[in-house]
């Protein structure tokens, strides 16, 4: 299986935005199973190498620039829209639990719901989706389109989208909870 050459396109994005990021292999505690992840606090991407080792390399890619989307979503927020912005202070894991930030805090707070539901209120948020879009036409630009990457973009969105009105709601009850 080929190795993607994550940092040569990590160094092409960051001259491209004008990003000063870092790049890492090593996945932070609680990130052990996941592809990736962006760290807003020490401006670090994170890639699970040793998780896609054995994926195709539009795999790889397509991680690494959904990543380095969220680093721009929040490094350059004014170029994205209100409910990007909005969204950035909320995270909603699978399992229902949610973590609003407020300046280097994290408070919790927990949705109940089904498997399915639990899912798709992940995927569907909207800075989700936008770095799914994203890394998906960056792949296509970078790497041509491909019935399997379009496969592996389509596991990413959301069957139902919820709207942004619905996401509002939660924000706001997830609020309402957070006792500072």
């Amino acid at each position: 299986m080929e190795m993607f050459q994550y940092k040569d396109h990590f160094e092409k994005y960051c001259k491209e935005y004008g990003l000063s990021l870092s790049l890492s292999f090593v996945m932070p505690d609680g990130y052990e199973m996941a592809f990736g992840t962006f760290d807003s606090n020490s401006l670090t991407v994170f890639i699970n190498k040793n998780l896609l080792k054995d994926k195709e390399e539009f795999e790889q890619a397509f991680y690494l620039f959904h990543e380095l989307r969220h680093a721009l979503h929040y490094i350059n927020p004014k170029s994205f829209a209100d409910i990007i912005n909005e969204s950035l202070s909320y995270i909603i894991m699978y399992d229902g639990t949610c973590y609003k930030r407020v300046g280097d805090k994290y408070y919790n707070y927990k949705i109940n719901g089904d498997e399915e539901f639990l899912k798709n209120l992940y995927i569907s948020q909207p800075y989700e989706v936008d770095a799914n879009e994203y890394a998906y036409k960056k792949v296509c630009k970078v790497m041509g389109f491909s019935k399997e990457l379009e496969q592996l973009y389509h596991r990413w969105i959301p069957k139902r989208r919820i709207s942004n009105e619905t996401y509002r709601l939660i924000y706001r009850e997830i609020d309402k909870s957070i006792k500072e």
